[in-house]
């Protein structure tokens, strides 16, 4: 039996559900080591302007059932990406999202800017978890009226896809979700990670140089869940959940909460192959029930 796997998102067809998600693929290189018909789609590691050093090492430390990770959005800015890396994904069979970050709202809508029209580039996954040095360095993803300045600083500047992954940090995730739906976002990507730390106790010290870190993980998901299926309930536009995806069954878990697709990240570090196996596992799963295609799948979403 032939179980259509195809996703709609807005203006994008993903052959599949599973996508790799920000921050665990780099700009594309560990993409032939995948088996890439399972990839429904790739977000880019996050973008600014200009190149970032990043954190000082240590950045990683592992915690039970989970991972944090303190990169400080190390990369090459927008230059290396238009010359570098989007000439690639121009060549590959599924969309490349980019993950754009800034300081300012002016400079996520430059950046979107200098990338719209560029080959390759499917469209933006609005990073709001960045300092705001306009406002004190409050999170952009913890005020609606800021996140959604940000996404209308993005959506005026390109005519391409335009998601935003939501921070989980923050105490109705619904309200910001309504406030970037109204700023023009055309789906949100549910959650980021969350704020965590460790201590190294020969050091006496935190594990990581930048003391935090975001957790990510299969400790995380339940609590990721729940922030994508509010989300979800809160919303018209699509919600692609994220957020210690291990197994068919951690990502089905999001798709019956609300979410049209999902992202898969740190379980990649541990088994390489497991966009492959989740992709792979949810068409199971969907054969097993009598499903014909992923369309089928009761979703839960009760708009009490």
């Amino acid at each position: 039996m032939t179980i259509d796997l195809s996703v709609v998102i807005g203006d994008l067809k993903l052959r599949g559900p599973v996508m790799a998600a920000s921050g665990t693929f780099g700009y594309g290189t560990e993409v032939p080591l995948l088996e890439r018909r399972a990839l429904g789609g790739m977000v880019s590691k996050g973008i600014f302007l200009k190149p970032r050093q990043g954190t000082p090492p240590p950045r990683i430390a592992e915690t039970p059932s989970g991972m944090l990770n303190a990169i400080g959005l190390q990369g090459p800015g927008v230059e290396a990406v238009v010359r570098d890396y989007a000439p690639q994904w121009a060549r590959w069979d599924f969309p490349v999202l980019v993950n754009i970050n800034g300081e300012s709202a002016a400079e996520y809508g430059e950046l979107a800017s200098r990338l719209d029209g560029v080959p390759g580039v499917a469209g933006f996954e609005i990073n709001i978890s960045c300092p705001n040095v306009e406002q004190g360095g409050m999170y952009f993803g913890n005020d609606p009226r800021a996140a959604a300045s940000v996404t209308e600083a993005v959506r005026k500047r390109t005519r391409l896809p335009v998601w935003v992954k939501l921070t989980p940090m923050v105490s109705d995730i619904g309200v910001i979700a309504r406030a970037v739906e109204a700023a023009g976002a055309d789906a949100l990507s549910a959650v980021n990670t969350f704020v965590g730390m460790s201590m190294d106790l020969n050091a006496y010290r935190p594990r990581l140089s930048f003391r935090t870190g975001g957790l990510s993980g299969p400790a995380i998901r339940p609590l990721a869940v729940h922030l994508a299926h509010q989300a979800a309930r809160a919303v018209d536009i699509p919600v692609v959940g994220v957020g210690g995806i291990m197994t068919p069954e951690d990502a089905l878990e999001f798709l019956v909460a609300g979410c049209r697709a999902v992202q898969v990240g740190t379980a990649t570090f541990v088994n390489p192959n497991a966009i492959a196996a989740v992709n792979d596992g949810i068409a199971a799963h969907l054969a097993a029930k009598g499903f014909g295609s992923l369309a089928d799948l009761p979703r839960y979403l009760p708009r009490d």
